[in-house]
């Protein structure tokens, strides 16, 4: 079960055929997903139609509508900010400024081979096609990662699609590993156990004394806000 907008959602059938992977939505398993299910869904009255056959009931008055271990202030002014930034229009794509950090990436990856093609293999060409290169990788990494956001086009599809083209076939990486990776990180930044950019460094972050009381609390309240909401069910 999972909250958005004081709505409690049976989501245990659904989270195995979620678009957005099943271990991104159980994350939020016993508690208020309503800021993560903001940011992650462009048509919230597409989702909203499916949401439907998942009410199972609504908080009860005295139940906060956010996480337990978050301010209420803090995700206020988080919510207004947020609106205040979409009026400005400040997250519309500008076309022209993706078409041309494309265009340069291709011209770099282009004249890193074109470099070696033309002048061979010896000291100073490698050196200069390094340079281009790696300036054209690195740059596409932050570029797909726009992509990936669904931050270029209007429309997922052309996110996506131009997503492959750019970490699978030019980077030779696959999109659909970054995207179940970096969704959680997204969902739970920072979060032990759930963020996977943590969980990948597990004797770094692991130890130390804070972060196990840290965990061991976030683990409690998330398992008193799942008892709270069954009581409210039945």
């Amino acid at each position: 079960w999972l909250v958005v907008d004081r709505k409690v959602y049976d989501v245990s059938v659904f989270s195995k055929s979620h678009p957005g992977g099943s271990r991104v939505i159980s994350h939020y398993a016993g508690q208020d997903a309503t800021d993560a299910f903001v940011a992650f869904h462009n048509d919230k009255s597409l989702v909203k139609k499916y949401l439907k056959s998942l009410l199972i009931g609504e908080l009860a008055p005295d139940q906060p509508s956010f996480e337990s271990n978050k301010k209420k202030c803090l995700l206020e002014d988080f919510r207004e900010l947020r609106c205040t930034i979409e009026k400005m229009g400040l997250l519309r794509p500008n076309y022209f400024f993706f078409f041309m950090i494309f265009l340069h990436l291709l011209v770099l990856e282009a004249a890193s081979w074109l470099v070696l093609w033309y002048f061979g293999v010896s000291l100073l060409p490698l050196l200069a096609g390094m340079v281009f290169f790696t300036t054209a990788q690195i740059q596409m990494g932050w570029f797909q990662h726009d992509l990936g956001h669904c931050s270029v086009f209007r429309k997922p599809r052309w996110n996506h699609l131009l997503q492959i083209v750019v970490i699978n076939v030019l980077k030779g990486l696959p999109a659909s590993w970054w995207n179940h990776l970096h969704n959680q990180h997204h969902a739970k930044p920072n979060c032990f156990r759930k963020d996977p950019d943590l969980n990948m460094h597990p004797l770094l972050f692991s130890l130390g004394r804070t972060l196990s009381v840290e965990v061991w609390e976030s683990r409690f309240n998330d398992r008193k806000l799942e008892c709270d909401m069954y009581l409210i069910h039945n």
